[in-house]
Parts: C-alpha cells; structure tokens; sequence
C-alpha cells in the first residue's frame, strides 16, 4: 500500500475506484463500503484508493470542541487500512481555506484533476465544499467522468452504530465486546519513553508508551492483557492503563500507559510499538504498599497469562466448497429458491451471490434476509460466463459449486459427490441429476443425467435428445463419465477452473460449460454425473429455450467451442460439414415458421467468420493453459462417435438409451 500526503505530488492513478471519508475505527461496517471500493477496483484492473483528512474536519472547523475521541490515530488507521488491501490511503491536509471549496471546484479541481476516478463510493448523504453545499445529485452531473456508486443508509447507519458501541464498550471495559465490532483487537500504537523504573523494581519492568495524538480514546482504566507487536514480533503482555495511585505522584497526576511485556528484557527506548488489547482483567486500585502492589501484580500476571493459554486464535477455516450462484434481477427466484440451498451441505460451506448489477430488490432482499451470504456487486451485466470468472476471482476453497438461481436442493446433495471427488483426485468436474421442477418426474433440458457430444460437436444429454426430454424412470442412474456438466449445477475444483482460464468470457452465455468441459477434459480429467444426488431445476430462467437470442448463442458459441477444442485435421472436414448442418437447420425453421430463429442462426455464422482470427488466438492461449496443467489420463467417455442428428431424425432414436445401444 502507498501512502500519499502532498496533493501536488500525487501519482496517475490506474482506473481509480475512491471513496472518502474518516474510516475512524476502520470497523467490520466500514468492511461493506471497503468490500465495494475492492472489488470495483478488481473488476476494472484498477487501483483502490481511500482518501481521508487529517487534521479531523472536526478539529477544523469546531475548534473549541474538545469531545471528539478517536478509534484510531492516523498511524493505526494506516496499519488496518494496509492489512486490508487498500492500494492507495490519500492524506489531505485539512484547513480552513480547504473547506471553503466552491463544490464544484471540490469535484472538478480536486476530485477530477487529481484522481481522475472511474468509479468514487460514496454516501447518499455526503456532503462537501463552502458550506456543505455540494451533494451526490451535484457530483451526479459529471456522470460523463465518474460513475457515482452509493452507500446505502443502512450502511451508514451500521457504521454510526458500531462506533458508538464500539466507543462504548472501551470505556466501560468490555473489550471482547469492542473487539467484536472492530476488524482487528483495539489498538494502541506509541513510542516507548523513558519512565521512572519502579516497575522494574518490583520485578515487572515496563514500556512506558506515549500516544501523540491527545484525541486517541484510551480504554477504561485499570489491567489488561494484551498483545505487544515490536519490529513485526509478537509477545504477550499485561498492560496498565491509570494514574498509579498507589505510587507517589509528587503533585502531579497523569494518565499511563505501561506494559509488562513476558519473555522480553531487550532496550525498546524510542521504538514505535502496537499494542493489541485482548482482554480486561480488573479495574485500577490504591494499594498501601509495595509488597500488596506487588502482590497483586503476580496474580495479574497469572490472569493474563491464564487469557493467553485459553484463548484460541481466530482463525478463518477454509471452507471445503463455495457455493456460488449468479444473479441478474432474480429477486423472485432467491426468494424462492435460496432457502433450500442454505445448509444443504454438511461441509463447511460458504455461500456467495454474484450480482450482475441487478436493478431490481435483489440486493435489498439478500441483506435483509441472508446476511450470512457475501454478496459480489459487479458494476454491469457481465452474463453467465464473464459473471462467474468476476465473481469467483477470490474463491479460495477446494471446490467450488455453480448453480442456478432457480434451483431446488435436497439435504445434504452435495455429499455423494465430495466423496467421489475426494478419493479421486482426477475428477474435475461433477454434476447432479438435474430434474424438472414442474414435471418433477422428468429429466429438466439443461443437463439432465450428464452431457455427452457428438462428433460434429452437437451436444446432448443422458435424458435429453434436442427438444425431446425422457421421464427419469431409474434408467440413467449408473454413476459414470460424461463429457461435459451443465452449468445449471455443476461442482467443479476450484484451482481447475482457475488454471484453465475459466469460462470464455465472449460466450456471455450458453455453451460455456461445454467449452469449458471439453478443456478439462483434453487437459486428462474425469468428468462425472452423480444420480446419487438429485436437484430440481425450473429451466428458462434467463431467455425461454425458444428464444432466438438464445439460438444466436447456442450456434455461435457451439461453432467456436468446435473452433477451438477440435484437432486441427479434424477441423477441416467437420467445420464445412457443420456450416451445412447449420443451414439446414435455418431451413427447418423458415419452413415451420419461426423466421426469427432462421435469422438468429445467419447471424450467428457471420459473428463466427467476423471473430475467427480472435477465436483462433484463444485457442492458443487455452492449448498453453492445458499443457501446463495436464495430468497423466486420456478419456473419450461421453464422446459418440456417430451423429447424433442422423440416429435422431433420420432413424427415428429418440432417447439416449436408444441411440447408444445402437
């Protein structure tokens, strides 16, 4: 993280994303607005950039105020802001002559001409310049500039709330409480000074520590134990927050700041430290002598030191799955089908929507209704294969689960199919039965019982030829190989998905899992179905099967998906073959009338000829990803050898059984 303090010294800033604001405490309500400003500055290759004031406005402006106490000095908030991934913490120094800004000379001389932002996050009730006369409607007049992102008034509200707690439970003592809000233990960061050295006469020498900035809030007084961070070493400590009234004071009574730090006698004199306060131990009393003081001191110690041994360490498990699923204006369906996808799974699960910049209450309604589930906000509709890529970019876990919005789980579905994965570690991918939700004794379109290929390219399902869907009787519930999963739900490692580039972001939508399948396996894994585990899927979600948007992405990314995926000698006599197939197909739909689809596919072939240098080049860069992460297994399992539209439609094999028994 770089810090910049001299406005006429900044740097070009890459596709800046600000926000503004004190960010004082830099607390778990902060982390909403701060999640945002990240993952915009992820999603446009661009920089993250806090701006922030110091002296505080209030200081300025109030001057005779002397009630503002401070979370954090400027130091700390520096510290927590770098260990949260801010790429850039922009001290402006504030003054009076900076308060006076026309607003319009805040946005165009400040904002404009030193950051030039793509993007700035900012409250619905921020307010700037000569007497706070500019607002989110003025900076919304340069939308031509900056795209204006608001913070929502719950937001605002937490961040009030929190604070306030927070402020709160400090002076009260209560440390777990404050530190339960906070992102990290409260902090108290100062130079050790020189002190009087009664400590280290009664056997427990201390730092004294010296906070320069008066405004700081200074806990409760009286023991606690607490972290010390010296030169990037931690060590345990009891700290003592008081005026030492069991000490002679000569006339002169101030607050200190003194740690006894365990295991540590080296000369730390002048050196900055951070203390990390855990836990209060007791309140600050006057004893008659040195011997109860030191007494009691060694009963402090083994308090504190009692702290340590019973902690245990926050730590984040990794979680064994992610489930992720995409959102575009799908409030109705969250609402309906969300629910049973929550706590479905018996592993140590994390659930993540992926919005495409909905502009319905979808939003809205996950924040009310599910806070456990993170929420990924991208800026525009960036459809199913781009969404995801976005949307999973910090997904961390071993596998990942895609799945639909409008789609019903049973309990524990997930099961079946880890414990597959987990004695296997060559295969990849993993797919349910996928079964109507309005004929739930019906095998649904988009998947079905496992999707297998053709030679030409033409994909089908295990329950589903073309239009023709089968009634699930038992007849496909043997676990075995297919060629690709449907996207609809599907659980696939997540160091696979990344490695291998993850969907083709041109596809926007339909095919890319095909694509992305067929990668995998060229690269030697096993892709699976698993009938153990059934989910229920509504289909049509996005566009109706029907819809000839949806056949201009069916051919196009079909016909790439073969440019890119088929041998090269290959390629020569099946591409030709299938730019006949296609054709034929449009006269099929001219001749039934639907004239619309017969110009969804002419449209189709043109963008392919239109992209095929593009498409070409990809092929190289996906070869290059699958060289490197191949492993030592070849299958053609889920591969026909035949044409799937010869047995369909000139010999009548209508169900998959059929088909592939002849």
């Amino acid at each position: 993280m770089q810090v910049h303090r001299d406005p006429n010294n900044f740097p070009k800033f890459k596709n800046p994303v600000v926000t503004i604001g004190s960010f004082d405490g830099v607390h778990r309500a902060h982390l909403k607005i701060l999640d945002r400003v990240l993952g915009l500055a992820d999603e446009i290759d661009g920089e993250s950039i806090l701006v922030t004031f110091y002296p505080h406005p209030r200081k300025i402006i109030f001057p005779k105020d002397n009630t503002l106490q401070l979370l954090n000095t400027l130091e700390e908030k520096i510290f927590i802001l770098n260990s949260i991934g801010i790429d850039h913490v922009v001290i402006v120094p504030f003054s009076v002559e900076f308060s006076q800004q026309d607003p319009r000379e805040y946005i165009e001389k400040f904002l404009i001409d030193k950051f030039d932002p793509k993007h700035i996050v900012i409250g619905y009730d921020h307010r700037f310049g000569l007497n706070r006369g500019g607002n989110v409607d003025l900076l919304k007049q340069y939308n031509e500039r900056f795209d204006i992102v608001q913070i929502q008034r719950q937001d605002l509200e937490d961040i009030t709330i929190s604070s306030t707690k927070i402020r709160a439970a400090l002076l009260d003592g209560n440390v777990d409480i404050a530190n339960s809000y906070l992102i990290r233990p409260y902090i108290i960061q100062g130079k050790v000074m020189h002190g009087d050295k009664i400590g280290k006469s009664l056997g427990y020498p201390t730092a004294n520590v010296g906070v320069s900035n008066k405004d700081k809030l200074i806990p409760k007084e009286g023991i606690y134990a607490c972290y010390v961070i010296i030169e990037g070493e931690r060590y345990q400590g009891m700290l003592y927050i008081g005026n030492r009234p069991s000490l002679k004071s000569n006339g002169k009574v101030e607050k200190r700041i003194e740690v006894n730090i365990f295991e540590f006698d080296d000369e730390i004199y002048d050196q900055e430290i951070r203390l990390e306060l855990i836990s209060y131990i007791r309140d600050d009393e006057k004893f008659d002598n040195m011997s109860l003081l030191t007494t009691q001191l060694a009963e402090d110690e083994k308090s504190a030191r009692a702290v340590f041994e019973n902690k245990v360490e926050e730590v984040i498990p990794s979680s064994n799955c992610t489930i992720a699923i995409l959102n575009y204006n799908g409030e109705h369906y969250l609402e309906s089908y969300l629910p049973s996808v929550l706590y479905s799974c018996s592993a140590l699960t994390n659930y993540t929507v992926i919005d495409n910049a909905s502009t319905d209450d979808s939003i809205d309604y996950l924040e009310s209704w599910h806070p456990e589930v993170e929420i990924v906000r991208l800026s525009k509709n960036y459809g199913f294969a781009e969404g995801y890529n976005r949307g999973l970019k910090k997904v961390e876990s071993e596998y990942t689960v895609i799945l639909n919005s409008d789609v019903i789980v049973n309990e524990n579905w997930l099961d079946p199919i880890f414990e597959i994965m987990n004695n296997d570690r060559e295969i990849g991918i993993v797919q349910p039965k996928i079964l109507s939700l309005e004929k739930t004794s019906e095998f649904e379109y988009a998947g079905a019982s496992g999707g297998w290929i053709d030679s030409l390219g033409y994909p089908f399902c295990r329950g589903r030829i073309f239009d023709t869907v089968e009634e699930d009787t038992g007849q496909y519930n043997s676990q075995e190989e297919i060629f690709w999963a449907s996207g609809a739900a599907m659980v696939v490692r997540t160091k696979l998905f990344k490695s291998l580039g993850g969907f083709d972001k041109d596809y926007f939508a339909h095919m890319e899992e095909i694509d992305f399948c067929w990668r995998a396996k060229r690269a030697g894994y096993k892709i699976l179905v698993c009938p153990d585990s059934v989910v229920y899927h509504l289909g049509g979600g996005t566009l109706d099967y029907g819809n000839p948007r949806k056949t201009f992405l069916n051919f196009r990314n079909n016909l790439n998906t073969l440019l890119k995926n088929e041998s090269k000698g290959s390629l020569l006599w099946k591409f030709p073959i299938r730019l006949v197939l296609d054709g034929i197909a449009g006269l099929k739909f001219l001749f039934s009338g639907n004239s619309s689809s017969t110009l969804a596919i002419v449209k189709s072939h043109f963008a392919v000829y239109g992209s095929m240098a593009h498409t070409f080049r990809k092929r190289a860069l996906y070869n290059r990803l699958i060289k490197e992460n191949k492993i030592n297994h070849s299958s053609n399992s889920g591969k026909y050898s035949g044409s799937i539209l010869i047995s369909y439609y000139l010999k009548g094999l209508k169900k998959f059984s059929n088909i592939i028994k002849s």
